[in-house]
């Protein structure tokens, strides 16, 4: 529990939705209070020696350029919503952490539901839908989450998107994929229309990610992060470990001879690929899971000068991170969404490497998620 000055939350959802913890705590008690549980788990898992750990902070609303709502019947109406505190599916009438022309746009897609017959027919059929906007805002791009019978056409589908462009002028493409209802999207597409992804700018780099593929969702630190990663550094060889689109690689590329990007994801590994390849021939993106990658390694003559590791919130593993001291890179850059198993995978490099800084950048206000960047040097000796 945060303990700190606090606010009224000005959310009318807040404390219901489960998806803010953190509205009724002022922002800076929220980075406060997010520094010391870092520190606390790192401090448990033996790393106490620590540099001063640097906090980067942007808007603490609308930020998000990227929502998943649920789809919801109330009455006869569609409505939208996020899961709440205890679980169940609940509607809401507004986001403060989205932003407020992506929320806009969910509300428009919603009148084009009620209005029209085959945009209402998808919308009965979709458990959920997510909406992903570019950098500026000016694109937005539609995916709904359907039972994966859904027996509904492709003609069908071109229709609804006509709707839901006459209501959202933003939105260049949609998609409608099979999604299990408990394990998630399948992976197979029921229907399409329009463009098949969106660019969006980070700094001076331009990445297209393919409708449904992973990309952070801060639209006011994302820049920030790719800096704290990327800049200042130079070599000859570079990996970057569950590289996704290539946030990372393709900056790092600009500075490297050499730099191989790993992605288990197969769309997001080809998206990244044909990136890379305009950029040099020394630099290559391999589908591959980050163990799989190593494992091979370990026994080849390649050895990094830099690694970059972006896992999900599950962590890199100990097995990676054993793989890694074994391969010894000069430098290993750990950019983490847990602290929990950022400090469990810590652990396993310290005797091999020291902690030279590290960045709590949060990505995720409001909440009770944290961010973080640890740069490690390998020891002497």
């Amino acid at each position: 529990m945060v303990v700190g000055e606090r606010v009224a939350a000005p959310c009318p959802h807040f404390g219901a939705c489960g998806g803010c913890q953190l509205q009724d705590v002022a922002y800076a008690a929220q980075l406060a209070a997010k520094r010391e549980r870092l520190v606390a788990l790192l401090s448990a898992a033996g790393l106490v020696e620590l540099p001063e750990i640097n906090v980067h902070a942007g808007e603490a609303y609308g930020y998000r350029n990227r929502i998943r709502l649920r789809v919801l019947r109330v009455g006869e109406a569609f409505a939208l919503g996020y899961n709440a505190v205890g679980g169940d599916p609940m509607a809401i009438s507004v986001c403060l952490i989205a932003a407020p022309e992506l929320w806009a746009a969910a509300q428009a897609l919603l009148a084009a539901a009620q209005a029209d017959r085959d945009a209402a027919a998808w919308f009965a059929a979709a458990s959920e839908v997510e909406l992903f906007a570019n950098d500026a805002l000016s694109q937005v791009q539609v995916t709904l989450l359907c039972a994966p019978r859904t027996k509904l056409t492709q003609e069908s589908f071109a229709r609804a998107f006509a709707a839901f462009q006459s209501q959202v002028p933003e939105l260049v493409g949609a998609g409608a994929v099979a999604a299990d209802p408990r394990t998630g999207p399948t992976g197979r597409v029921l229907a399409s229309a329009g463009a098949a992804g969106l660019m969006v700018r980070v700094g001076q780099e331009a990445y297209w990610v393919t409708r449904g593929g992973f990309f952070q969702v801060n639209r006011f630190l994302v820049e920030r992060l790719v800096q704290l990663v990327a800049d200042g550094r130079s070599g000859e060889l570079a990996w970057d470990l569950y590289a996704g689109v290539g946030l990372f690689s393709r900056v790092l590329a600009r500075s490297f001879a050499r730099v191989t990007a790993v992605e288990a994801n197969t769309v997001a590994s080809a998206d990244n690929r044909a990136a890379l390849a305009k950029i040099g021939s020394g630099h290559r993106a391999e589908t591959a899971t980050t163990v799989e990658f190593l494992r091979r390694a370990v026994v080849e003559r390649e050895r990094p000068e830099l690694v970059v590791l972006d896992p999900p919130r599950a962590g890199a593993g100990l097995e990676a991170c054993a793989l890694l001291v074994r391969l010894r890179p000069r430098t290993v850059v750990y950019v983490s969404c847990d602290p929990a198993t950022l400090a469990r995978d810590l652990a396993a490099f310290e005797d091999a490497y020291e902690v030279t800084a590290v960045h709590l950048v949060d990505l995720f206000p409001q909440t009770e998620h944290v961010e973080t960047v640890v740069v490690l040097s390998a020891r002497a000796g």
